[in-house]
């Protein structure tokens, strides 16, 4: 029976043992095909027409964030070639519809350098004033976190999935995995991150080991990225940071830092794992607000000296 229901159930079984997708992108699929089945009442696949599937996409639009509607109009999409490729309809209805989204520029989230370094100086602090061996290992792992997350640029999941074979402390290089499964390489470049680093391995070294995760827990579990969240929350509390920060900010600061620093934006994509340069140049827009200071204290005509006052005739 071509329900719906069924279809998609046997999508996403081939996106998972087909295409490989991971988890969360799955989770994604799934609630997105879920949300399109409840809409057309499981009918079947063959009986939704082009008018129906307009009026889906009105829904989305008035229901969601046109990034969220963005996205799981991509789901349906994804899905319809999946159809078309496994001969369930004769054509594929999309091929007739034109969508257009008008996505507001959201600058992405900066933290000032001043506050990362104020943080960093404060779990620096409560690591020289740990007593335990328990919260000399806890700092000493969330300072390893922060470090990394602000030193690479990487996302908090790359983070939290990075496995103990894919970093390499004595050449100073982290393979990571990111989106779509593509695989990226960069360069620890400083040397007192790669310094807390080792000091990290080699205390956590038993749980690392245990786990096969790089970054994990005390008691040798996998981080989560609520756990990171509530731990910066933590120390912005201590360091008196009234700014709300997320573990993504650490990666916008990342880029919008190394491209005000006038690094090419497409080394800049490289390390950020971006498939497209169109993504990357969000930061442009934030590193214009760094042309003020600049063309106050760096344009040359602020060294004329040239008598501007003068009178009128009138």
């Amino acid at each position: 029976m071509n329900t719906l229901f069924t279809i998609t159930e046997n999508y996403l079984e081939y996106c998972e043992t087909q295409k490989g997708l991971d988890k969360k992108t799955l989770k994604a699929y799934r609630t997105d095909l879920g949300q399109f089945v409840s809409f057309f009442n499981n009918t079947y696949i063959n009986t939704i027409s082009i008018p129906e599937i307009e009026k889906y996409i009105g829904y989305l639009h008035q229901n969601f964030k046109p990034k969220t509607a963005k996205r799981k109009l991509a789901s349906i999409k994804s899905f319809y070639h999946f159809l078309e490729y496994k001969d369930f309809i004769e054509q594929n209805p999309f091929n007739k519809i034109k969508i257009k989204f008008r996505e507001p520029i959201l600058l992405p989230k900066t933290i000032p350098l001043y506050i990362i370094e104020t943080l960093l100086t404060t779990m620096y602090k409560e690591l020289s004033l740990a007593h335990t061996i328990y919260r000399k290992k806890r700092t000493l792992l969330d300072i390893a976190i922060c470090e990394t997350l602000f030193s690479t640029g990487m996302r908090i999941s790359e983070l939290c999935n990075l496995k103990s074979v894919d970093i390499d402390l004595h050449d100073a290089t982290i393979r990571i995995y990111g989106k779509g499964a593509k695989e990226r390489m960069i360069q620890i470049g400083n040397r007192d991150v790669l310094l807390i680093l080792e000091k990290y391995e080699a205390e956590y070294m038993p749980e690392i080991s245990k786990s096969g995760y790089f970054f994990v827990n005390p008691n040798a579990t996998q981080l989560s990225d609520q756990a990171i969240r509530r731990m910066i929350k933590k120390y912005c509390s201590l360091a008196s940071i009234d700014l709300h920060i997320t573990p993504h900010m650490f990666r916008h600061t990342f880029a919008t830092s190394l491209l005000e620093a006038d690094v090419d934006i497409r080394y800049i994509q490289e390390m950020l794992g971006h498939s497209s340069i169109t993504v990357t140049e969000i930061y442009t827009h934030v590193a214009l607000s760094k042309q003020k200071d600049i063309l106050t204290t760096k344009h040359p005509r602020q060294n004329f000296k040239i008598e501007t006052s003068y009178t009128s005739d009138r």
